[in-house]
This record gives structure tokens, C-alpha cells and sequence, in this order.
């Protein structure tokens, strides 16, 4: 036998070093692993894994043989005769004893969760000793270590079992485990204290700690200018309330440096630390997390905030190898773990609230010290000499005290929030990384919405609440200004890259001026005035110096302009002021929505301010065209001006709801409309002479924007008679906007279109003139669409494919803009829609005509499919039902089966697009009232069932089925007396329900259910959804057609569904509708279709199956319900590994 297990394993270490070479094939790994496969399946394979595993040296051999023993546990074990459930547990744990710290780490590791998966199966009942030998290894200094790893794995593997245990036997261990976890926390306790005391005796010289505030030093701080002025009254300036809070966690509190811990302690700590982060993950909060226990956690954090100091003290130890070279930062990063673990319970009991406040105080005393300005002694930041990734944690920790307990702490009168926010802005703007500052900022945003919400719902104490917080929020605001200006930060900013994309199609430079503006916009929200006082200012600075860069304007010849500024340092200065212009102009912006509804009357005179000066900025820009001019350096400055430039007119565009008010406030009370004149002419002029050729496109589209904006929310009543305005419209109609990119051409001719059809506003309905702008917009309309329109007069066109193919640049950009046009209407009143209907008329004619030309030419046949959708879907009224109809009849004769099928298969992507469009152009047609789409039905449902799904049925590729199973779903939702014909009242008197239509109803049945057996996760709630809403609306479950020959099948699916956790993401959505389905007659579930399912399930016993049937609660709530539903699911499966683990003629107890 010896000899056996010997050439066994040089074969063994052979395979395995070979399927680990890198010159092994694939094929010759798969033929290995099939190899090992089979030797580990075979009866007692284990046993000679005991001789493998004590005779070889080869790591991965011992992994294997681990696997194998592994593989015996996990699915075989309730077959394994208890004696040799002892052998093995037995040689295992003498073997991890013996072996622990002569073995690879993961090796190690592997046996560990060995051992735990046979104490999972066993303890207590065949294993009582399991935890007892645990806190045995952990209280003897030389398996102490060993005894952490296998407690945390025992926590991991225990607390969160898998499914091959039944819900009974986790509600077991949960049980057992919550009564040891007063000695689990007993003992880490005593580890991690231990190690503190030996080496606070390592201390040769008692240093008094330092005052939490001791070198606390405004002159060096990012913070030390005026806006920090708001904290000169607080406590922790004068050193009373706050000092005597954070002093009082505990008097065994030392937070001095401790000298750095050899590496023995640093593991045993790291051990300790890491497994009561995995237990503070489950256990909950109670009395066992002991005021002791907590300060000694917040010893092991206060590691994080002196690494640098623990480091000297590292390198004035010498050279003793046995010493930490890393400060021990890592176990303050484990702490801080250990709390933000604590932290993130949203549940606290009210005997726990005490704790908290102390975990607050000791958290609070940290962040002073890491908020701590350099001494004179140090240079730099504090924060940017510590470990990251102990930043990170205890950011985490404060975004989980604001987010999750401000709440419960706000009023407490022990808790000086005013204290901690001070601490928090110092925290936030030391922060050495974008990351770290981004991550303090949503904090900020976290505290403000709760502000939001509680002056919102407290409207009472609105006004104290605010004032409370003003000089914070407002230092805040301050100091984000001062930080995203180039006159204050150039070097940092000057770093980020503003030219690579992310995956949000920002720059880092334009994600950090966002996140920025964005923390303004919100404490704007609350204090509106003082926002507009921090920013205006620097703004008009800054625009004075833009306004006056013509007195440097000189020629340079040849016609040109140039900048006359070569000095270097004003170069570079007005760099700075023109980035910093671009960066205010996007805040003010953003700030637009502080001006109007209600706040309009009180800040009149401020925005009249502001809007007068963006005018000035704006037609200055287009007048001067500084991005033409000749610059000292070119790549600097061009792109300030373009930024400038473009960024005045988006903030004019920002502000144009505001004018609109504006507009509508000087009609109602009858004043002058000089100003308003003034304004609109001013913008019209400065954004119309930038819709041209050479203007960059940044520019132009600001300006097309602002000229759509204006057109769409001011609306005023004199735009058609400015005389930019009518050269425009001739200018447009005669094609001058070729050149520029598509989407600004869409943007202007949709601009134009609504200065001739949007209503003006406040304006009576007769003195709309809508007679001369229905006629100007269908003139404009037909100048616009000429070209497209007369393709077909061209002789031989629809004969000749070369023609056909030189038209498609022509349709495609024409289609295009329709489409904008028509989409952009689809909100408007009535008297709009039949304007542009009417203008459109003769291009919805000229394309239905044109379209079966182009019927094998998937790029135009899908921009055609996507005018017609448009226009169904916003001028399907003014279309009326004779053209509808001939409309939908042409589409539905031209796709037919076959067209659908070369479409589908042979297009691609395209194919798919075409025929996703007609579908949703016919779940237009479904949703109308009316007998007219109802003749449609049995065309498209036949369209649908016979000649589409078939196709796509099998495909994987999601494309068109959720569009095909959306339709179905609207027709069924929609037209429902189309099958179930019989009124509420004859169904009452008598009793019966008739069904029309009933094969295609059936047809579209099956394919709901047919979905429900696909793993395309989408479709499946897609389609849940679906069956939901119809029962919601039209009680689909309780339809006795339904009940008889569907709800069985239906339920029976989606158990199945539950079983094989195929859709394991939708479990609760698939539970609460098996549970409507049963609820149309609990009875029946219980007592037919449990039966019936538990009866058809394979691998199961008639024990097991009475066992799983019996469990299942007969309660008709829904909480109860889907918790009897949850541990049918489990057991069953749990039952399944047990049978498929048990050899061949066992008794199955």
C-alpha cells in the first residue's frame, strides 16, 4: 500500500508541476484536470490524500489533496460513517498544529476552512469542543495567532453559512454563535490589550499627551484667510467644552505615540482587528461591545495619525530586524475598519446610544489631531504624510456619522456639531488628493440635504436652523471659491488634465469644477444671497479685465488683429483671470434657478445686475472674435477666449428662465418694455453672428443653444421682426448651415421653427397672428425640405440606383432635422401640432412614396422608420384616421415575412433598429381608442406571434424582444375586451366569462412564459412586470381561463426559476408574484399546487418531500409568505446536495 501511495504521488507532484508549466497547452490542462477529477471522485480517495499530504513538499499537491478533503465535507459528509468523521477531523487538526507555521500562508488557509466547514456540519452536536479548542489555541501564546485565523474564518464560514445548509440548521448556528460571542469578544479584548501593555512599558520616558489643540497654527493652513473667521468664538478656539469632551472617553487612554510594534504584535493585532471587523458585520449592537473594547480599538486607530512619528521611532530603534517597518499603519487602518463597521448600523438600540457618543468623542479627538497644522519643525500637509488608505477610513467614518446618526445626535447637547463641522472644513480642505476632497464634499452635500429636508418639513424653524449653520456653510462656499480659482491654486490646478474623457465625458479638470459648483448650487439652496455675494464680486473683477483687453487690440498686419501683452508674469495673469472668468461664469450659471418663482421680487435687482453684465460679456466676445487674434502664446490663451466665450452665452442661456419671467412680470403690471427689448436684441445680435463658418464649434453651440432657449422659454413676441433674426431665416433656408456639424443645424432650424409656432405668451388667442406665421413657417418649412422633396422629380430616379445612392447624404440630414422638429412639438398645445402638420405634409407624403425604393437600404430605411415614429408620436391627432391608417398599411405591407426575416438576420444591428421602430410605431397604434387601430389587431398580432417572435424566440441577442414583448404588453393592457368581451354586470348574473380570440391570447401567454425560461435577466422583469401591471388593472390571475389552464404552469416556473437561482437578482420581485398568483386562492396553493410541485421535484425523498411541504407556513401575508417561499427554495436545494452526496445504496434517514 506504501508503495502504492508512493509512485501515486511522484505521479501526483508530476501532473501537477505540469499543468502549472507555462508551456503546458490547454488542451493537456483539461486532460489533467479530468484526470485529477476522476481520482478524486472515487471512493476513499481521502485516505490517500493523509499520505500525499505528510510525504510531499509541493504546494500545489497540498492544495489539491486539501480540495479533495474539502469536496468530502461540503458534498459528501452526511454519507462519511462517523468513524472516519473522526480520522479525518482528527489527522486534519494535527496536522494544521504541527504544520502552521512551516506552510505556505494559503495552505494554511485551506486547512483552516477545512476544519471550520466540518465544525459548520457538526458542531455541537458531533463536535462540542469545536469553539472550545478555538479560545484554547487563542489564550496560548504560541497558537495564538492560529486560533485568530481560524476564529474569523469560523465568523465567515458560520455567521453567512452557504446553501448546503438547511434554514434550520442556520437558525441553529446563528442561535449558538450569538451566545459566543461574549467570550469571543472577551478574548480579542485581552489579545489586542495585551499587546498594548507590553509595549506602553517599552516607554522609557512618561510623556504627557499633547492638548488636543497644542500647535494648532492658523498660519500655514489653507484656511487661515477670513473665512475661517467664523470659528474665532467657537470652543475650540477657546479650549473649553470641546477639549473637556474629547478628554473624557477614558482615563486608560494614552493617545501618545506608542514605539513601534515588533512584527510578532503587529500580526497578532492585524489578526485580532480583522476578526472583529467580520464580527461587527453581524453581531448586533449590545453590551458586549464593552466601553474597554472600544477604547483599545481607538488606541490601534490612533496608529493612522502618527506614521510618521511611529516611523522615526521604528528607525531610531536601530536595526532590529524583528521591529515594524511600516509605523503599524496598517492596524489603523484595520481599527478604523473595526468602527466604521459600528458606524453603519442604522439600528441602534437606546442602550447603545451612550457608546456611540463615546466612539464620537474618541473619533472626533483623531480628527483633531489629523486636522493638526505642521509645526515649525514639519513642512507640508499632515494628512498627505499618513497612510491613504487610513485617510480613506476615516473619511468613511465621517460620511457614515453625517449620513447615518447626525439625526440621532443633532440635539444632544453633549454633541457640539458647530465644533465638529469646523473640524470637518479643516479636514476637507487638507485633503492631499481630488479623490479625498471630492469624497469630503459629499459630505457636505449629505449634511445640506439633510438641512434641506429638515427646514423643508419644519418650516417653523426654518430660519433658527439656517442660523445656526450660516457662518459654517457660508465659510464653506467661501473657501470651495477661493479653491477653484487659478488666482489662488494655479499650481495644483494647473496639474489636471483637461483634455482626456472619463467614462461621464468629463475632464478631471471639469469634474472637479463641477463637484464644486454643484456643493455651491446646494448651500445656495439655503442661502441664496450670501452665494451671489461671494461670487459676484470676483466675477465682475475678472470681466472688467476681459472687457478691457481692446486697449491692448493692435494690428498686425495683413488685416489681423493682435493681443499686445508679451510680458510673461501678465500673460500668465490674465490666463489665470480668464480661466477663473469661465470657471464663475459656470457657477453663476448654476445659480440661475435662485432668481425666479418665488424668489424673483426679493433678488429683481441682483439679477438685473448680473443679466446686464453676462450681456456685455457675450457681445463684447462676438464683436471682438478674441480667439482669431494673435497671441503671445496661442495654445494658452486661444482656448481662454473660445472657454470664455462660450461659457458667457451658456450662463445667458441659464439665466434665460429668468427673463422669461421677467417678460411675463413687465406685461402683467403694463411697464415699458425697454430693458427686456434691450436684452433680447443684445443676445439675439451677439449669438447670430456666430452661427457661421470659422467660428469654433465650442462657440457655436453655446450659440445655438442660447438662441433655442430663447425661442423656447422667453418667447418673445418682436424676435421674428429683429432683423438678425429674418437673415437668419433667409440665410438658413438658402443652406448657409452646411457646413457646421448636424447637431447645430438641428439646433437653429428648430429655434427658427419656434419663433413661427410656440404661442407668445400672455397673449390673447386672436392677436396670436397665427394666420402670416402658419404661413411664414410653412414657407420656411418648404425652403428647408426643397431639395429633399424634389429628389424624386430627378429623371429616372426610381430606376437608377447611382442617383438613389447620391440622395441618401440629402435624406439622412433632412430626416434628421424633421425628426428634431416634430419631436420637439410632441408637449405643445394643439394650434403648434396642426401648424406643423401642415407644413410637414407634403414631406410625410414625398416619404412614404419614396420609402419602398429604399426598402433594401437598412441606414435610410431607419432614418425613414424614425420620422414616421416621431410623427406618430407627436402629430398622430392632426394626421387623422384615414391618413393613419394608409399610413400604418403601407409599413405593414412592406414587411412582410420575408422582409422581416432578411432584416432581422442579415442587417445586424441596423435590421434590428428598423424593426424595433415599426414595432413602437405599432405600440402607437395599440394604445389608441377607437375602432380604426383596432382592425389593426389581428395584423399585428399575427405580424408579432407569426412572422417576428419565431425568429427572435431562440436568438440570445436581446435586440427587438423587448421592444416585441412591450407591444404585446400594450395590446393586452389596452385593448382587453378584444379578448374578454363579457361586462362586469353579465358576468355577476350569469356566472359565466366568455373569451374571443382565444389561440392568439394563448399564443401570447406562451411566449410571456416561454421568456421566463431564458436567462436574459431584463426580459424576464420586463415581462414579470408585465404580468403584474395587467393583473394589476384587469385581475389577469383571477380570469378563469387564466386560473384553469395557465396559473398551474405559470407558478410551476417561476418555483423553478427560485430553485435554480437562474435570476437570483430578481428573487423578490419573482416572490411577491408567485405570491399573487397564489393569493387568487390560498387554499388551492396549499393543498393542490405544493403538492403537485413538491411531487414532480426530482432527487428528493418522500421524507424530505413531506418535510419541505409541512415547513411551508400557510400564512396569506406577505412577509410570511415569502419567508415560508425563501426556505422551501433553500431546503429543497439543501436536500438535493445531500442525496447527490450519498452513496449508492445508503438509507436516507
Amino acid at each position: 500500500m506504501a508503495s502504492e501511495d508512493e509512485s501515486n504521488l511522484k505521479a501526483l507532484e508530476a501532473l501537477m508541476t505540469e499543468f502549472f508549466a507555462p508551456i503546458t497547452t490547454n488542451e493537456r490542462k483539461r486532460q489533467i484536470e479530468e484526470l485529477l477529477n476522476n481520482f478524486s471522485a472515487q471512493s476513499g480517495a481521502w485516505q490517500h490524500c493523509f499520505y500525499f499530504l505528510a510525504h510531499t513538499g509541493n504546494e500545489y499537491v497540498m492544495m489539491y489533496c486539501l480540495t479533495v478533503f474539502e469536496n468530502v465535507i461540503n458534498r459528501t459528509w452526511i454519507g462519511v460513517p462517523m468513524q472516519d468523521k473522526l480520522e479525518i477531523r482528527n489527522n486534519l487538526s494535527k496536522l494544521l498544529l504541527s504544520h502552521h507555521k512551516t506552510v505556505p500562508p494559503f495552505v494554511r488557509n485551506k486547512l483552516v476552512k477545512v476544519l471550520v466547514d466540518i465544525g459548520r456540519m457538526d458542531w455541537p452536536h458531533y463536535h462540542p469542543d469545536f469553539f472550545t479548542e478555538i479560545f484554547h489555541l487563542i489564550q496560548q501564546p504560541s497558537t495564538q495567532a492560529l486560533g485568530l485565523i481560524i476564529l474569523q474564518t469560523a465568523s465567515e464560514e458560520l455567521a453567512c453559512p452557504r446553501e448546503d445548509l438547511s434554514v434550520a440548521r442556520k437558525e441553529e448556528l446563528h442561535c449558538l454563535l450569538l451566545q459566543q460571542v461574549p467570550t469571543i469578544l472577551t478574548l480579542l479584548t485581552g489579545a489586542l490589550e495585551s499587546v498594548l501593555d507590553k509595549h506602553r512599558q517599552l516607554v522609557t520616558t512618561a510623556t504627557p499627551p499633547p492638548s488636543p489643540t497644542h500647535g494648532d497654527s492658523d498660519s500655514n493652513s489653507p484656511t487661515s484667510h477670513k473665512t475661517f473667521a467664523m470659528f474665532s468664538t467657537s470652543p475650540l478656539q477657546s479650549g473649553s467644552i470641546l477639549n473637556s469632551m474629547f478628554q473624557s472617553g477614558s482615563c486608560k487612554t494614552n493617545m501618545a505615540p506608542l514605539p513601534p510594534l515588533d512584527q510578532d504584535s503587529e500580526q497578532l493585532s492585524g489578526l485580532a482587528l480583522n476578526c472583529l471587523n467580520h464580527l461587527f458585520s453581524w453581531i448586533p449592537l449590545s453590551t458586549n461591545i464593552t466601553p474597554s473594547l472600544l477604547t483599545t480599538i481607538f488606541q490601534f486607530a490612533s496608529f493612522g495619525c502618527d506614521i510618521n512619528t511611529v516611523q522615526n521611532n521604528a528607525a531610531s530603534a536601530g536595526r532590529r530586524s524583528s521591529f515594524s517597518k511600516t509605523g503599524s499603519s496598517t492596524l489603523g487602518v484595520l481599527a478604523m475598519c473595526c468602527i466604521n463597521e459600528i458606524m453603519s448600523k442604522n439600528c441602534v438600540p437606546a442602550e447603545f446610544e451612550e457608546f456611540l457618543l463615546r466612539m464620537f468623542q474618541q473619533t472626533f479627538q483623531l480628527l483633531q489631531r489629523l486636522t493638526k497644522d505642521t509645526t515649525a519643525q514639519s513642512v507640508g500637509n499632515k494628512l498627505a504624510e499618513l497612510d491613504e488608505s487610513y485617510v480613506e477610513k476615516f473619511t468613511e467614518f465621517l460620511r457614515l456619522f453625517v449620513s447615518v446618526h447626525l439625526r440621532r445626535f443633532e440635539g444632544n447637547s453633549q454633541f457640539p456639531l458647530l465644533e465638529l463641522l469646523a473640524l470637518l472644513f479643516k479636514y476637507t480642505f487638507k485633503q492631499p488628493t481630488h479623490e479625498g476632497f471630492f469624497a469630503c464634499l459629499d459630505i457636505w452635500s449629505v449634511f445640506i440635504d439633510y438641512l434641506l429636508n429638515e427646514t423643508t418639513s419644519r418650516t417653523t424653524e426654518k430660519d433658527d436652523k439656517i442660523n445656526r449653520y450660516k457662518d459654517a456653510l457660508v465659510s464653506l462656499m467661501s473657501e470651495i471659491i477661493r479653491k477653484l480659482q487659478f488666482r489662488f491654486n494655479q499650481s495644483q490646478l494647473e496639474e489636471m488634465d483637461d483634455d482626456t474623457l472619463d467614462d461621464d465625458c468629463e475632464t478631471e479638470w471639469q469634474h472637479f469644477l463641477r463637484q464644486c459648483v454643484e456643493v455651491i448650487a446646494k448651500v445656495a439652496e439655503l442661502l441664496p444671497n450670501e452665494a451671489f455675494s461671494l461670487m459676484y464680486p470676483p466675477f465682475h473683477e475678472y470681466s472688467d479685465v476681459y472687457l478691457g483687453l481692446q486697449m491692448h487690440v493692435v494690428d498686425a498686419g495683413g488685416g489681423g488683429k493682435r493681443i499686445n501683452i508679451t510680458a510673461e508674469n501678465e500673460c500668465r495673469r490674465l490666463h489665470c483671470t480668464l480661466r477663473d472668468l469661465s470657471s464663475l461664469l459656470q457657477a453663476l450659471g448654476r445659480h440661475a434657478d435662485h432668481f425666479i418663482v418665488d424668489k424673483f421680487a426679493d433678488r429683481i435687482q441682483d439679477a438685473m445686475s448680473l443679466v446686464d453684465r453676462l450681456c456685455q460679456v457675450a457681445i463684447y466676445g462676438s464683436n471682438m472674435k478674441l480667439y482669431e487674434m494673435h497671441t503671445p502664446i496661442p495654445t494658452v490663451l486661444k482656448p481662454d477666449f473660445i472657454e470664455v466665450h462660450a461659457q458667457a452665452l451658456a450662463a445667458l442661456q441659464a439665466f434665460n428662465q429668468w427673463i422669461a419671467q421677467f417678460y411675463l412680470e413687465i406685461q402683467r403690471q403694463g411697464k415699458e418694455q425697454d430693458q427686456f427689448v434691450s436684452m433680447v436684441t443684445t443676445m439675439v445680435d451677439a449669438l447670430t453672428q456666430l452661427l457661421c463658418k470659422g467660428v469654433p464649434d465650442k462657440i457655436t453651440l453655446s450659440a445655438a443653444h442660447l438662441f433655442l432657449s430663447i425661442a423656447t422659454s422667453i418667447r418673445p413676441a418682436f424676435q421674428m421682426q429683429l432683423p438678425n433674426v429674418q437673415k437668419l431665416f433667409n440665410d438658413v433656408s438658402g443652406g448657409s448651415l452646411t457646413t457646421l456639424p448636424t447637431e447645430i443645424q438641428m439646433l437653429v432650424c428648430r429655434a427658427l421653427s419656434n419663433i413661427l409656432i410656440l404661442p407668445w405668451p400672455n397673449i390673447a388667442e386672436a392677436d396670436q397672428q397665427w394666420g402670416p406665421r402658419s404661413a411664414n413657417h410653412m414657407s420656411y418649412i418648404k425652403r428647408l425640405t426643397d431639395q429633399y422633396r424634389s429628389i424624386k422629380n430627378t429623371p429616372h430616379f426610381s430606376d437608377d440606383k447611382r442617383l438613389q445612392e447620391q440622395a441618401k447624404p440629402c435624406m439622412k440630414k433632412t430626416l434628421a432635422i424633421l425628426i428634431d422638429l416634430v419631436e420637439s412639438v410632441s408637449g405643445e398645445v394643439t394650434k403648434t401640432k396642426q401648424i406643423c402638420y401642415t407644413s410637414l405634409q407634403d414631406s410625410i407624403q414625398f416619404t412614404i412614396s419614396v420609402f419602398p425604393l429604399y426598402i433594401r437600404q437598412p441606414d435610410v430605411v431607419e432614418e425613414i422608420l424614425s420620422f414616421f415614429l416621431a410623427v406618430f408620436q407627436s402629430l398622430r391627432v392632426q394626421m387623422g384616421v384615414s391618413f393613419t391608417e394608409q399610413a400604418i398599411q403601407t409599413l405593414m405591407n412592406f414587411f412582410t415575412r420575408e422582409q422581416l426575416a432578411d432584416t432581422i438576420l442579415n442587417d445586424g444591428s441596423t435590421g434590428c433598429r428598423i424593426v424595433e421602430k415599426f414595432l413602437k410605431i405599432l405600440q402607437i397604434l395599440v394604445q389608441e381608442p377607437g375602432s380604426a387601430s383596432k382592425r389593426f389587431l389581428p395584423s399585428i398580432i399575427t405580424l408579432c406571434m407569426d412572422q417576428i417572435y419565431p425568429i427572435i424566440a431562440e436568438r440570445s441577442s436581446p435586440d427587438i424582444k423587448s421592444v416585441l414583448f412591450e407591444l404585446l404588453h400594450l395590446l393586452l393592457l389596452y385593448n382587453w375586451r378584444y379578448f374578454f368581451r363579457t361586462s362586469v354586470l353579465d358576468r355577476l348574473q350569469t356566472g359565466n366569462e366568455s373569451m374571443e380570440n382565444q389561440p392568439q391570447f394563448i399564443a401570447i401567454m406562451q411566449a410571456f412564459g416561454q421568456s421566463f425560461l431564458q436567462p436574459d435577466i431584463a426580459i424576464f422583469k420586463q415581462n414579470l412586470e408585465a404580468l403584474e401591471s395587467l393583473n394589476s388593472k384587469w385581475k389577469l390571475y383571477y380570469k378563469n381561463f387564466f386560473r384553469e389552464l395557465m396559473l398551474l404552469q405559470f407558478l410551476n416556473v417561476l418555483l423553478q426559476v427560485l430553485v435554480h437561482k437562474s435570476h437570483d437578482l430578481l428573487q423578490e420581485e419573482i416572490m411577491i408574484t408567485v405570491y399573487n398568483m397564489a393569493s387568487v386562492d390560498f387554499d388551492s396553493f396549499y393543498s393542490n399546487f405544493l403538492h403537485q410541485f413538491l411531487s414532480s421535484c426530482e432527487s428528493l425523498n418522500d421524507s424530505q418531500k413531506t418535510i419541505l411541504g409541512t415547513n411551508f407556513s400557510m400564512d396569506k401575508d406577505l412577509p410570511s409568505f415569502t419567508q415560508s417561499l425563501r426556505r422551501l427554495v433553500n431546503d429543497l436545494r439543501y436536500y438535493r446536495i445531500c442525496n447527490s452526496a450519498l452513496p449508492e445504496g445508503s438509507i436516507k434517514l
